[in-house]
């Protein structure tokens, strides 16, 4: 500890001098704040300390920072006024009884504006009567939030406007047949006794009757009409927040940690306070907010957990937390499709949805767990083209063979993506997709290629044509003088089907990241663009992360430490300090379907460690049999900086 404090003060001198862009702020959420508050041991880790408050508001004072109202973004957003330099804006969530006793004293004293996020139901609750809080289990007594008078009173002062934190959506719902709890403002609720989930039409007349109540209530209760909308967990999607603009609530606020342009939207990202932060700890969160942990990934075969008995479904599924939670690693790539035969295509899903089997409801669960208890951002790992829908085989990718153009009916069984039916169908499952699950990204599958020979389906000449202007185009075209443009349009075509459906997946959960597959030869021979449709300068443009697929085994290398050096230093030419690019080793041969020795994959963990490699996965991770072994897993991509501490 006394070496992180070393090194922050360190960062502290060098950073004196910075400042934002222009027209560009921060963020700040607070919560309770307390005389007592037991450092960052305290049962509520989002209550700040008393003195930690003045320090940190006596430290933005000192060292020229300004915080602003929603008036003065306003302002700059509109051309009138530009925001000071070091702009901040300060927001207290949940309309504590400390507003009024703690936070507006301080307000006063040192003239600084703040936004008070309040919900109706708790404030309605009678006095005397207990608020529950979150979940139906915790409550808090009604005198641990303001009352009437108090709310008027500071209201009146100028210093705090008042925004909405819904009436009643501060708490969990039912997400899932199996019980979890998530988020009311963004989650299709499951209704048990009738064994489905709530209707889209439903879902919007919910979130509107709330959100309309809670305006109505606060403007009755101060006379003035909110126009900002604090989003309870920080939970939000494109859906919510149209519902919310209709009611006039201009401004969301959300929980990213990101700064701000007042001149490009409406949605305001948060720095959430916690954990009683010492003033360096504070500093350093206010200068890098965009700071993130290099990604340790597992790739998780979701086919490993399902079992006809749901008591086995949880017996695997606690193995899989345990071992996850135990990693200490970040990231988890979960599959969200069915694969029983291993083939790579999607038989069924692991989620309700219009146009194929659903092997079981089990996706959200199990990403909910993993988020919640062992602590990890879940990606949903999907086909792009690969889905096995009966009636669809005409829809799919044709290969060239013996001069002749042929539905493919072995590898990967593609949807053409030049097939507008085709296309429909895979964006309505991806939407499926978004609309009934909790994640935090999508691993685009290795499927997304086309190789040299495909596709030349009448569709894709169709396309074709249309783009190169050739309106009797050929596969002799394709093959002989337009070959490369056509190894062009394919690669462009797929990057961009696949930002297609990350966008409609963005509608309800706006923040996801995104990562494709990219297979390795496309690195190591340049020929081999135009054998998969891949381009990696294409992808590290267009997605957060590109994940190589540094599987020498499947490549067949005849040195595989060799080999994975050779990738890292191609991938270093166009991405020299692997910001944006992940490494997927193998850790089973599947040319003789036996896992590879730990010792074997802790010297390739190592290697790309040790040739600058940042963000670094494998597959599988066979959690039922400890393979890799934990031990050796925990020792090469543990984020803990003492991984074997207490």
């Amino acid at each position: 500890m006394h070496i992180r404090r070393f090194i922050l003060a360190i960062v502290l001198m060098l950073f004196s001098s910075y400042s934002y862009a222009e027209n560009e702020f921060i963020a700040l959420c607070y919560h309770d704040v307390r005389d007592d508050v037991d450092g960052v041991v305290d049962d509520d880790q989002m209550a700040v300390s008393t003195d930690n408050l003045i320090a940190q508001f006596a430290w933005l004072r000192e060292h020229n920072y300004h915080v602003i109202s929603l008036d003065d973004i306003t302002a700059a957003k509109n051309g009138q006024k530009p925001l000071p330099e070091n702009a901040i804006l300060l927001t207290f969530d949940d309309g504590y009884k400390s507003i009024y006793t703690h936070v507006f004293p301080l307000l006063k004293q040192f003239n600084y504006p703040a936004v008070v996020a309040l919900v109706g139901k708790w404030l309605e609750t009678p006095d005397g009567q207990p608020v529950t809080y979150g979940s139906d289990k915790d409550t808090k007594p009604r005198n641990f939030f303001m009352n009437r008078d108090e709310i008027k009173e500071v209201h009146k002062s100028g210093l705090i406007e008042f925004a909405s934190h819904s009436y009643d959506l501060h708490r969990g719902i039912l997400g899932n047949p199996q019980g979890n709890k998530q988020p009311a403002a963004t989650t299709f609720q499951y209704f048990k006794e009738e064994n489905r989930y709530e209707t889209s039409k439903q879902y919007k007349k919910r979130i509107f009757a709330d959100l309309k109540k809670n305006s109505q209530y606060l403007q009755k209760l101060t006379g003035t009409k909110s126009r900002a909308i604090v989003w309870p967990y920080g939970s939000f999607s494109n859906l919510s927040e149209n519902i919310a603009s209709q009611l006039g609530l201009r401004f969301s606020l959300t929980l990213e940690n990101k700064r701000n342009k007042a001149n490009q939207d409406n949605n305001i990202n948060r720095i959430l306070i916690q954990g009683n932060p010492s003033l360096n700890d504070f500093v350093y969160a206010l200068r890098h907010p965009l700071s993130e942990e290099p990604i340790r990934a597992a790739h998780i075969d979701l086919d490993y957990v399902y079992d006809p008995d749901p008591t086995q479904v949880n017996k695997n599924l606690s193995q899989l937390l345990d071992r996850i939670k135990a990693m200490e690693i970040n990231t988890v790539f979960l599959q969200a499709f069915a694969d029983p035969d291993g083939d790579g295509n999607a038989d069924a899903l692991y989620f309700p949805n219009r146009h194929m089997p659903v092997r079981q409801d089990l996706f959200n669960r199990v990403a909910w767990q993993l988020r919640t208890r062992s602590q990890v951002s879940v990606y949903a790992w999907m086909p792009v083209l690969s889905f096995v829908i009966p009636g669809t085989e005409s829809m799919r990718v044709q290969r060239l063979e013996n001069g002749e153009s042929t539905l493919i009916n072995t590898e990967y069984l593609r949807l053409s993506l030049f097939n507008e039916k085709a296309r429909t169908l895979i964006e309505e499952i991806y939407e499926d997709l978004a609309i009934y699950n909790k994640f935090a990204g999508l691993l685009f599958h290795d499927d997304a290629y086309l190789s040299d020979f495909e596709d030349f389906s009448p569709e894709a000449l169709d396309y074709s044509a249309a783009i190169l202007n050739k309106p009797d185009l050929t596969i002799d075209d394709l093959t002989g003088p337009l070959k490369n443009k056509w190894k062009e349009i394919k690669i462009h075509e797929l990057t961009q089907f696949t930002l297609q459906l990350a966008n409609i997946v963005k509608q309800y959960q706006p923040e996801i990241k995104t990562a494709r597959n990219m297979y390795a030869r496309v690195l190591l021979e340049p020929k081999s663009e135009a054998w998969f449709g891949q381009r990696y300068s294409n992808m590290l443009r267009h997605y957060d992360y590109t994940a190589i697929m540094a599987m020498p085994y499947m490549e067949h290398a005849s040195d595989p430490e060799q080999w994975l050096s050779t990738l890292t230093e191609r991938a270093a030419i166009y991405d020299p300090e692997f910001k944006k690019t992940l490494f997927e080793l193998q850790t089973v041969d599947w040319t003789t379907s036996q896992p590879l020795p730990n010792q074997v994959l802790n010297d390739h963990f190592r290697l790309l460690m040790q040739s600058g490699v940042r963000h670094i996965g494998y597959y599988p991770d066979n959690f039922l049999n400890n393979h890799p072994s934990l031990t050796m897993i925990k020792a090469n991509l543990s984020l803990r900086v003492f991984p074997f501490g207490q």
